[in-house]
């Protein structure tokens, strides 16, 4: 059975369109293009008209890659954006015409859910804790075969973003003031204890990237890789130093990502030092991996 799993974020839009056998997923087609879908959802309420237009226009390519690979099942999940914004349905609309199947709205809770089963394919701990950060919400998941815990706190890299001051190269206060907010939303957590943790999403991904200097972005070399709370603290600070214009510049840096990879390491070493470990593993099996594999439910 082929299946294609579309995860619609606050930040970044994903496709997969994988073979199902026997419970496996081979993968057929892999894309992801930053959108910002979310960009002033957090001041507004709403979507904002220009980031739904370019959203729908890659959903749309996504649509067309699926009807022409001959997609058996398909499934589209949209998360924290579709969830907060006063006109989710304008959106949801557009995208079901772009798609063939009109995405589901899912709650933190159900997002954390897929984000577990598609982290925890290539492995786990005995008892794992998942970090799924996103846009505009982090989800905390943890378990030994299932999830046992979930929570999902409202802040991610676009949302942390436009609640920062916008001055670049950032100045030490405003970091340390982000930093406090992101404390203070993740100081209820009461997060079990864990023989590890796993790090999903664009953040963790591109951070691993950027610390180990690729000349490009390689999956491969970031799947399994790892980052201490003390790597997170340098990053935060390189970054903070720099202007959006010189993070784009970094090789293995997804310039569309650029304007949001501060807040993101910010909110990743927040939830790294909530989770009482002092490092945390990258994985490049998310979300996306999660929703495809539901659709052999």
């Amino acid at each position: 059975m082929r299946v294609g799993a579309v995860d619609i974020g606050t930040n970044s839009m994903k496709l997969l369109i994988a073979d199902m056998e026997e419970g496996r997923l081979r993968e057929v087609t892999r894309e992801v293009r930053v959108t910002r879908l979310g960009h002033g959802l957090d001041t507004t309420g709403v979507l904002a008209e220009s980031a739904i237009e370019r959203t729908i226009d890659v959903l749309e390519r996504y649509g067309h890659l699926m009807d022409q690979a001959d997609v058996g099942r398909r499934r589209a999940v949209a998360t924290s954006a579709s969830r907060d914004a006063a006109n989710a349905y304008v959106f949801l609309d557009g995208a079901e015409a772009a798609l063939g199947v009109r995405p589901e709205v899912v709650a933190g809770d159900n997002e954390a859910r897929l984000a577990f089963a598609g982290a925890t394919l290539a492995g786990r701990f005995e008892r794992t804790l998942v970090i799924d950060l996103g846009g505009g919400s982090t989800e905390f998941v943890a378990g030994s075969y299932r999830p046992e815990y979930v929570a999902s706190v409202d802040i991610g890299s676009v949302r942390l973003t436009d609640r920062m001051p916008d001055r670049r190269p950032t100045p030490p206060g405003d970091i340390a003031h982000a930093r406090g907010d992101v404390r203070r939303l993740f100081a209820s957590l009461e997060l079990p204890e864990v023989d590890g943790v796993i790090g999903v999403a664009g953040s963790f991904t591109t951070l691993s990237a950027v610390k180990q200097e690729l000349a490009a972005y390689d999956r491969e070399a970031v799947h399994g890789s790892r980052l201490t709370l003390h790597d997170l603290d340098e990053l935060v600070e390189m970054l903070g130093a720099l202007t959006i214009d010189e993070i784009a510049a970094i090789p293995s840096m997804d310039p569309a990502r650029a304007p949001v990879v501060l807040a993101g390491a910010i909110v990743a070493e927040e939830a790294v030092l909530a989770s009482g470990h002092d490092q945390i593993t990258v994985s490049e099996t998310d979300i996306l991996e999660g929703i495809a594999l539901s659709l052999a439910e």
